[in-house]
């Protein structure tokens, strides 16, 4: 007669409670050394030893996607694998108090990811609860889901050492995720005096790496003779601020070019001008739609003025999906946490983007938001108020659930993937990916118009 389900609940949560501050350490140390995506050796490092030497797990994957880590557990049992996913990497926000001074911090509040991953580990293997469960289980930490460094990223790329800039697109590619069922998550998020969100969908996009090349010429005595790059990408962003009112407003299209690099010196003509660009929206449909209006405006400002362009147009995420027998499962274990109804807020649209999104295409998965923040993720108004409920309240919620998934022959697992009908397959997704992932270039120097 195995253990009744309420009893390994019980014994998961005193464990998570009873390395309360093995679980502190872990998350605040990785909070003071940030890393950007793809340069997480020290986070996976730290990950990798806590898996090995805390826990005592003898399969441990290293560098899964260039960085990040996997440990493995039950992998000997039949039955479903749910993977526990968490993030390693940090963000650039310049003048956060905590930020290092390359401006990399943690103000995406992914320390408590890793932290939280690594207490669901805590709770379900030191209380032996997951000798009880039909079903294997994996811890991923995952590398680069900050969308950021396209030149350092692009260099890996050349190098053959990445495909694709998100870290779970690159795992989905590599297969990581090939024998992998279901996958959870949380993230942190200012919602006001409430507890957790659940529910969440969001944006896709496809990024962008533009290249405007005009000619140098004195900016005093000869501007006739030079072609102005920065003018062609002026033009270039006003063309797009002028297709805003062809989007409609359920497709929620967000587009956010920046440049990065606006000429060399001010008395020279610019001819090489860099811009980065997203173009986000709620469905694959309107997301193509509205980055084809991108690409003819970025044209057409080139055109214009005589300049040669070059976009590099890179896969970025897909709109993140929810299947509400996941949702319905995680919602009844926030209840029995003792978060009240009116704490949890039922539905979360944000025009954002996360890789999990690429997951959520393919199988099933979790992905709630857990307040204990203030102020906006990725700027200087970013607090952590309550640090003790978002180190272990989401391991627990997350861990209960995954109890209910395995217990009994993993019936609500299979449930669940009985009724679920994958968006893509992976055959799928990555000929979408490829689709998107070109390189296009027009040429107007010294051409006729």
């Amino acid at each position: 007669m195995g253990m009744k389900k309420e009893i390994m609940k019980s014994k998961v949560i005193s464990a998570i409670e009873e390395n309360r501050d093995l679980i502190y350490k872990v998350g605040r140390k990785i909070y003071k050394n940030p890393e950007l995506g793809y340069r997480e050796f020290e986070t996976t490092k730290l990950v990798r030893e806590f898996f090995k030497e805390e826990l005592n797990l003898d399969m441990v994957d290293e560098g899964i996607a260039y960085t990040g880590c996997r440990a493995k557990l039950n992998y000997d049992k039949s039955g479903p694998k749910i993977a526990v996913l968490g993030e390693l990497d940090g963000i650039v926000c310049n003048g956060h108090p905590d930020a290092l001074a390359s401006g990399v911090s943690h103000t995406c509040g992914h320390n408590f990811q890793i932290a939280g991953m690594l207490a669901v580990a805590i709770g379900l293997i030191k209380s032996d609860v997951y000798k009880e469960l039909d079903g294997k289980i994996d811890f991923i930490a995952t590398p680069a889901e900050e969308f950021v460094e396209m030149d350092y990223r692009n260099k890996l790329r050349e190098k053959g050492i990445i495909q694709y800039f998100g870290g779970k697109q690159e795992l989905i590619r590599n297969g990581s995720f090939d024998d992998v069922d279901i996958a959870v998550m949380f993230h942190v998020l200012d919602i006001g005096n409430k507890k957790v969100l659940v529910g969440p969908v969001s944006n896709g996009f496809i990024g962008e790496d533009i290249t405007f090349i005009g000619r140098e010429a004195h900016a005093g005595n000869a501007p006739h003779k030079g072609v102005n790059a920065l003018s062609a990408a002026l033009l270039a962003m006003n063309n797009i601020n002028a297709q805003k009112e062809t989007f409609q407003e359920i497709d929620k299209v967000r587009i956010h070019p920046i440049i990065t690099r606006g000429g060399d010196i001010v008395n020279v003509v610019p001819a090489n001008v860099r811009m980065e660009s997203y173009t986000r929206a709620r469905n694959i449909e309107a997301m193509l739609d509205a980055n084809e209006k991108v690409n003819r405006s970025l044209i057409a400002g080139a055109m214009a003025v005589g300049a040669n362009i070059e976009i590099k147009q890179l896969p970025g995420y897909l709109p993140m999906l929810k299947y509400q027998g996941m949702e319905d499962i995680l919602f009844k274990n926030l209840l029995s946490l003792g978060i009240g109804e009116e704490d949890i807020i039922q539905g979360g649209d944000f025009t954002g983007s996360f890789d999990l999104g690429d997951v959520s295409h393919i199988m099933p998965t979790l992905h709630p938001m857990f307040g204990g923040i203030r102020g906006e993720l990725h700027s200087k108004e970013y607090r952590i108020i309550d640090e003790e409920y978002l180190y272990l309240e989401p391991a627990k919620a997350l861990a209960l659930t995954i109890i209910d998934l395995l217990f009994d022959d993993a019936k609500e697992a299979k449930n669940i993937l009985r009724d679920f009908v994958p968006a893509m397959t992976k055959e799928e997704y990555l000929n979408f990916m490829k689709s998107n992932d070109k390189t296009i270039k027009k040429e107007f120097l010294d051409k006729e118009i």
